[in-house]
């Protein structure tokens, strides 16, 4: 009798981590790449949002909003950890 479908992959320690982030990355590093990505998230979904109407133009919209918010806050981490001349100047 020959079999229909393939074995299923294993569930070993390099199946279960297709991405991972190296873990001696600085964390300035990281919060420019989440700022970044989030502004990237923030412009995708507000064009997106103007070729629709209605309730789904709306749920982009709130999705832009949150991806603002998010920026926001990392920006905000970004300039405790790692204060600019203008900003300790100010």
């Amino acid at each position: 009798m020959k079999k229909i479908t393939p074995n299923p992959p294993s569930l070993d320690q390099s199946a279960t981590q297709i991405f991972t982030i190296a873990q001696n990355i600085d964390p300035e590093t990281l919060l420019v790449q989440a700022c970044e990505t989030l502004a990237s998230l923030n412009a995708l979904t507000t064009d997106l949002a103007f070729e629709f109407d209605g309730a789904f133009r709306h749920k982009l919209l709130a999705t832009q909003q949150l991806s603002v918010l998010g920026e926001l806050l990392v920006t905000r981490a970004l300039d405790i950890l790692v204060p600019t001349a203008d900003k300790v100047t100010a």
